[in-house]
């Protein structure tokens, strides 16, 4: 798995719409990485529904939440409707199959899909965050929000301080 300082690789992925993602879409963003196993998991829709439901936080933080797994495109878009998904985008990691989260380090190759993980990259592309969680249980949002503030914090203390 990628660790803490390390610099993110960008990508391009396809979204729930067809459109092309990946890092450099979002300049001066901080980007969070959500990747889950499957689409239509009870689990899984819980938490795209959690990113879905602090898009607003994640952008008053300058941050933009991208839900990951290796279904294909027409899959996540039926799921992203069904769930009411609006703003955030699904990425469908379908083809090299899982190879972004093989990037990333989190890919299953026994399973043939991403472990749980939210990974969090600033707008530098460094990796300020890594939370990876059992399959069985959905992301805490507030951890990903607590790293989000406290880099933000010590951006500001930073600022703050008279150079000499």
């Amino acid at each position: 798995m990628v660790e803490i300082g390390e610099l993110a690789q960008d990508f391009s992925l396809p979204d729930h719409n067809g459109r092309s993602v990946g890092l450099s879409n979002f300049p001066g963003k901080r980007v969070i990485l959500s990747f889950h196993p499957l689409a239509w998991t009870r689990v899984c829709a819980r938490q795209m529904e959690a990113l879905e439901a602090n898009r607003e936080a994640f952008d008053a933080l300058g941050a933009v939440a991208l839900g990951i797994s290796v279904d294909s495109v027409p899959c996540k878009r039926a799921w992203a409707e069904r769930l009411g998904i609006k703003e955030t985008r699904l990425l469908a990691d379908f083809w090299p199959h899982g190879g972004v989260a093989q990037m990333y380090g989190v890919f299953d190759s026994i399973k043939g899909y991403s472990r749980r993980a939210n990974i969090v990259i600033d707008e530098f592309w460094r990796i300020i965050f890594i939370g990876e969680y059992p399959a069985t249980a959905v992301p805490d949002m507030q951890d990903v929000l607590d790293a989000l503030q406290a880099q933000e914090t010590s951006r500001r203390a930073e600022e703050q301080v008279p150079e000499i």
